[in-house]
């Protein structure tokens, strides 16, 4: 109601507003009004000195360049009649602005005549005839006045067909060649000039001018070019000229001619054919080609090798050096260059020989190195290649030797090989000979010597041995040291150690013409009897001298082995333990040891061992008992000579089948969905067991990977989640080589109450007792674990609660219908989550209409299937009968009226009339009766087309958080169609500047985030529908918490006036508004009959002048598109906004008046502002039943706002919870419905029930 009247005195105050403008227009001061005033001085003009109008000055013909901007001047002397421009006979109308054409406008000075066109970012449209016209009048003809405007376009681009700027183009040698330049899109069409370099060319193109569109044109120019090898590198460009481009900045484009052609033939720099050069000089030949493109490519060949040598390019001339260090392989050798390039047919060639000069690298002695006195001794010398030969000459031992033989043969690798051979005698003069031969290459003067000698031979004398007597006694581990030593001898004897005629490695020393080879030696038992050999030699004997030694060692034994037999020991068996001692000098004496213990031993023996030593064996005789697993037995062997001793010990190993261990426990509890693990303890010999594990004889799975809940696992077993049904009697079989063992275990599991069943279908008379019953599995389960509860009742006076097998039972003396409703049985054990179930109890009684809004109200359109639904709480099951007018509807299935049954719950009963081809007289009240065999109601149902929503019937705070909170509300009648829900608010101090947004699509609550901790706010929520909105609830007052729990919501504000106000005020309002209607009427009237004696048009919607300043003022409509495109935050929040929509809330929704053709969407209820996909597609979508049935008509088209759109619901909620509130109206939708992206998710236009 509070909202009505403030609209109320909204329209009057416009109402008067308008008035006061027509009064003011109505006087009309020549001040205020310039097309009055000139009409006014026209007119009296006119009477006093009559004129003929005329043109002062006329539009000329004017040629601009695209995008500039131009004036059209026109100019008429003492004018009468209206003046406007047309463009190719087309009239632009008489009005500054021109409509359609928004770059056009007359710039109008009315009182001097002046109405220039300007034309603003000239295009080629507007290339065309214009006339400026003045139109007749009293004693005037019309005038007219012709210019051509011309639109000068230069060219968009210009290119040389097929190649990019500034390309190269690939032409081989006198091969034709055509470049084609497309200057595009001139007006007029442009000239092309071609350039070779900066120099026109002199080749005549051919030239071709096309239209591509109105009033644009492309010039195409072909040149054919037949290119040659000088052509290459040449530059050819295009160049377009037209009076609309500047002659300093060219329009051009330009390509660059690689003529591809062979190169030009290979030759040498810096060796000549025939030049000679010396081994080890650096050499650096360069084979070099001009011309050729691509450039040519120089390839070496040495022998016909080809060398990897880096080639290099400078313009068109190629060259590769080949560089390196001249060697005797250099003489002769042939050296070849190739050159070539893709158009070479045959390689072109160049070859040169080169010639080195080299001396020997090194001579070559052969012969004998030794020899006796009165043997002839050879000896040969050979030379290395060398060009020229060289000569040899000999000289022994410094004297010249002139007795030689000189040859020479040349050489495979080039040059020529020397050799000479000389003899002579050995004599006792000499202990060595050295023959020295010369090398000479007489052209480079080099001589290389090689030098060789012959050693005369000498025996050495016979070799003596020291430090150790024979007969001695060594004892093992101490150190002896042995000396061999043997004078003379040419050349020096070697001496050599042998042990047993195995080789020693001993040093020798030279000391004073007498060798000495000393032998170090740690003694051990492989010594005793062991003889020890110098041998002397050199080459001038043939059987090397020696001496030798043979020692005596007293050695212990070194190992002592146990063996048993027989090796695989079980109780009762006589097994024997056997002692070998390795070999001792002198022999060992052997015992036997149990557990410390001196044992006697049997059948002592000694025996020959090893290095002259004795081996003795020791035996024992064991009777073989279970006890005598683990025991230790020691053997030891002692040599008393030497007091050492060595021993070993041996653990019995006997073998016996597995066996449990009888303390560990044999029962395991668990809880159902838990981890149990059992391991048990078995000993055996071997301790290789296997264990095997079953239930019920069924053997369980060993493999961790099988996905099995119970693995076995060697002695554990695995239970990874346990059930109830793993209770139970589990066997476990340990298993070795000796036998098995077995042994039963018990798992008892343990688990959370399940509820299985209860009582119900049940009713009962009032006054019975009545007996509800609760089935319960649990384990452990006992009477104490159950307990019954319902709030607000009182259990203690008026139940009684028993248990029995495992079922729980609530018995209530005396029902009533006051004890209807569900009572709560509650299980828990400890073992898991508690079970609890609602049992209902039911007490027959009579029907209960249900009376809330959702059931009292319905609506829908014409034409569409609706329904109604009577809801009743009643037991027995009742029948619904359906009236009208106080007659039954009948209920047949082809006529007007059908109804369908169906039971909610135990208790609550429906049955919804449906009412086809809905039609104004269907609408109306209707009666629903349900009667049962303990009585009856009757409801009365409003039925109705759809209206707004009715005010949701509660707003309610639910769970808070310092910064947040959830509110929820109860809805009330929702109109018959789709409702949406908007909350706002505001934080204490802000004023009225509420913040908004919307809920979800069939949501009754929201959470607010991002609130200030320990601020104050106002709380409120409003529905919508197509319809229209509601008004909001009294705003709730809620102090957000820090760190504890908020203080309790309250009202704030009153819902509704008194009822005498708001009459009063209505009645006032109306009669001003009938006053005011009748003033607007009359000046209306006064103002049409005023404007027909004028004759200049009005330009009141495109200028007003006000303190002589232009102010531009645009349409209300094109206000509000203006509106619709400023960008705003993706949040549809609108706080006090001072645009074309109303600063109060809700916003007043547009009426059917607003919809005007050609809108197809109009409807004679509602106005919808953009299609719905759902609606569209299926237009009796908006119907529905129950269970099957089509639901209630909704509707879900968003909000409409003085022509503004408000979607609703609106994406950024989000925002909004996060403190993102910006004052700011919401962009309108997609024209077609579609979809967009906000925020983080999808949102559609209109919003559509999730």
């Amino acid at each position: 109601m509070q909202f009505w009247i403030t609209l109320t005195f909204v329209w009057l105050t416009v109402a008067a507003i308008g008035c006061s403008n027509a009064r003011v227009e109505a006087q009309a001061p020549p001040s205020e009004s310039p097309s009055a005033s000139i009409a006014t001085a026209t007119t009296a003009t006119a009477t006093s000195l009559p004129a003929v109008q005329k043109f002062r000055i006329t539009p000329h013909d004017l040629q601009i360049l695209e995008g500039t901007d131009t004036l059209l001047r026109c100019e008429v002397a003492s004018r009468s009649g209206k003046v406007q421009w047309t463009k190719d006979g087309f009239a632009l109308g008489f009005s500054a602005v021109i409509p359609g054409f928004p770059r056009y406008s007359v710039l109008v000075d009315a009182k001097h005549g002046i109405y220039n066109l300007q034309i603003k970012n000239a295009t080629l449209e507007d290339d065309a005839e214009y006339q400026c016209q003045v139109g007749p009048a009293v004693g005037n003809p019309a005038i007219r006045a012709n210019a051509k405007l011309s639109i000068v376009a230069a060219p968009s681009t210009i290119m040389i067909e097929g190649y990019a700027r500034n390309a190269k183009v690939e032409v081989v040698e006198k091969q034709n060649l055509t470049l084609k330049c497309i200057a595009e899109n001139a007006n007029p069409a442009a000239e092309i000039v071609w350039y070779q370099g900066d120099v026109p060319v002199d080749i005549v193109p051919l030239v071709s001018i096309n239209q591509t569109a109105v009033k644009r044109f492309t010039t195409s120019s072909t040149l054919h070019l037949q290119p040659h090898s000088e052509d290459d590198y040449r530059e050819y460009s295009c160049e377009a000229r037209h009076k609309a481009l500047p002659p300093d900045v060219p329009m051009r484009a330009q390509v660059q001619l690689s003529v591809l052609y062979p190169p030009g033939p290979p030759f040498f720099e810096g060796y000549s054919q025939g030049e000679t050069v010396r081994r080890g000089q650096q050499m650096s030949i360069a084979c070099r080609s001009r011309g050729g493109n691509p450039p040519a490519q120089l390839v070496w060949y040495r022998n016909g090798v080809a060398i990897n040598s880096p080639q290099r390019t400078s313009g068109r001339l190629s060259e590769n050096v080949y560089k390196f260090t001249a060697s005797s392989e250099d003489n002769g050798a042939t050296l070849l260059c190739e050159a070539k390039n893709l158009l070479s047919t045959t390689p072109l060639k160049a070859e040169l020989n080169l010639t080195v000069l080299y001396a020997p690298k090194d001579v070559y002695l052969s012969g004998a190195t030794q020899a006796k006195v009165g043997d002839s001794v050879q000896l040969s010398c050979v030379t290395a290649p060398s060009n020229p030969a060289a000569s040899i000459t000999w000289s022994l031992n410094g004297r010249p030797f002139n007795n030689s033989s000189y040859k020479t043969t040349s050489s495979i690798d080039g040059g020529w090989v020397s050799s000479s051979n000389i003899s002579f005698n050995i004599d006792t003069q000499s202990r060595t000979f050295l023959a020295v031969c010369h090398a000479l290459n007489k052209e480079l003067t080099q001589n290389v010597i090689g030098s060789h000698t012959v050693n005369v031979l000498y025996p050495p004398s016979p070799p003596l041995v020291t430090g150790y007597n024979d007969g001695d006694i060594l004892v093992s581990g101490s150190i002896l040291k042995l000396q061999c030593s043997s004078a003379g001898g040419n050349p020096p004897p070697s001496l050599q150690w042998y042990k047993n005629d195995k080789r020693l490695n001993a040093a020798s020393k030279v000391l004073d013409n007498k060798i000495i080879s000393e032998l170090s030696l740690l003694i051990n038992a492989s010594d005793n009897n062991a003889i020890y050999k110098c041998e002397v030699q050199n080459a001038a004997i043939d059987i090397p001298l020696f001496a030798t030694k043979t020692l005596g060692v007293h050695f212990p034994p070194e190992t002592v082995k146990i063996s048993v037999v027989p090796r695989n020991l079980v109780p009762g068996l006589r097994a024997k333990l056997i002692c070998d001692s390795s070999s001792s000098n002198p022999p060992a004496k052997i015992s036997w040891w149990k557990d410390g213990i001196p044992v006697e031993g049997v059948n002592l023996a000694n025996k020959p061992g090893l290095w002259g030593g004795s081996v003795s064996t020791l035996e024992m005789s064991v009777n073989i008992t279970q006890d005598l697993d683990g025991i230790v037995y020691t053997c030891q062997s002692h040599n008393e000579v030497l007091q050492r001793s060595v021993h070993e010990t041996i653990s019995l190993d006997i073998l016996y089948p597995p066996k449990f261990e009888a303390s560990q426990s044999t029962s395991f509890v668990g809880i159902e969905g838990s981890p149990l693990q059992v391991e048990l303890v078995a000993n055996g010999n071997p301790m290789t067991i296997t264990y095997t594990w079953t239930k019920d004889g069924l053997p369980i799975s060993k493999d961790p990977l099988s996905g099995q809940r119970l693995i076995s696992d060697g002695s554990r077993l695995n239970i990874s989640k346990l059930n109830r049904n793993d209770a139970g009697i589990y066997l476990c079989e340990a298993s070795n080589s000796q036998g098995s063992a077995l042994i039963e275990i018990q798992v008892m599991v343990e688990y959370a109450p399940t509820i299985t069943s209860v009582s119900e279908g049940q009713s009962f008379m009032a006054g019975e007792q009545a007996v509800l019953a609760c089935h319960i599995q649990a384990r452990p389960l006992e009477a104490s674990y159950v307990r019954w509860s319902r709030e607000g009742y009182d259990l203690a006076s008026r139940t009684v609660a028993s248990f029995e097998n495992g079922t729980a039972y609530l018995q209530i003396e005396n029902v009533q219908r006051s004890d209807i409703g569900n009572f709560t049985c509650i299980v828990d054990n400890q073992r898991g989550p508690v079970a609890a179930h609602n049992v209902l109890l039911v007490v027959q009684t009579a029907p209960e209409i249900e009376h809330s809004p959702s059931f009292t109200r319905f609506a829908a359109r014409p034409g569409v299937r609706a329904q109604l639904i009577c809801r009743a709480l009643a037991s027995p099951q009742p029948s619904f009968i359906w009236r009208r007018h106080g007659k039954d509807l009948k209920m047949q299935r082809r006529q007007k009226f059908k109804s369908v049954e169906r039971q909610v719950d135990a208790l609550v009963y429906e049955s919804a009339l449906l009412i086809e081809n809905t039609a104004a007289d269907d609408y109306g009240h209707y009666e629903c009766v349900v009667r049962n065999n303990l009585g009856q109601a009757s409801a009365t149902l409003e039925f109705s087309k759809p209206t707004r929503p009715d005010v949701p019937l509660q707003l309610r705070v639910g769970n808070v958080s310092d910064t947040g909170v959830e509110l929820m509300w109860i809805p009330g009648f929702d109109g018959g169609m789709q409702v949406y829900y908007r909350l706002r608010f505001r934080q204490h101090g802000d004023g009225d500047k509420y913040k908004y947004v919307d809920a979800k699509p069939g949501h009754q609550n929201m959470t607010l985030d991002g609130l200030k901790p320990g601020a104050t706010y106002y709380f409120s929520v409003m529905a919508a529908n197509e319809a229209g909105g509601s008004k909001f609830l009294p705003d709730i007052k809620l102090t957000m918490g820090k760190g504890s729990q908020p203080h309790s919501a309250e009202y704030t504000e009153k819902d509704e006036l008194p009822n005498v106000m708001i009459i009063g005020i209505t009645s006032a309002a109306m009669v001003l508004l009938v006053l005011n209607a009748a003033l607007v009427a009359w000046f209306v009237i006064r103002r049409q009959n005023k404007s027909q004696g004028e004759t200049e048009p009005s330009n009141d919607d495109v200028y007003s002048k006000d303190d002589n300043q232009s102010v531009y003022k645009l349409p209300i409509t094109a206000l509000q598109a203006d509106v619709q495109k400023k960008t705003a935050a993706s949040t549809y929040l609108v706080e006090n906004v001072d645009i074309i929509q109303s600063t109060a809330y809700p916003p007043k929704y547009q009426e059917s008046s607003m919809c005007t053709p050609p809108y197809p969407l109009c409807n004679p209820d509602f106005t919808r502002t953009l299609p719905n996909p759902k609606r569209h597609s299926q237009r009796n979508s908006a119907t529905g039943l129950i269970d099957g049935m089509p639901m209630r008509s909704k509707d879900d088209h968003m909000l409409i706002s003085n022509g503004l759109y408000i979607p609703s619901p609106s994406p950024a909620s989000s925002l909004v919870i996060k403190g993102s509130y910006i004052s700011s109206p919401s962009p309108a939708p997609p024209a077609d419905g579609s979809y967009f992206n906000m925020s983080d998710k999808y949102m559609s236009y209109p919003p559509v029930t999730y």
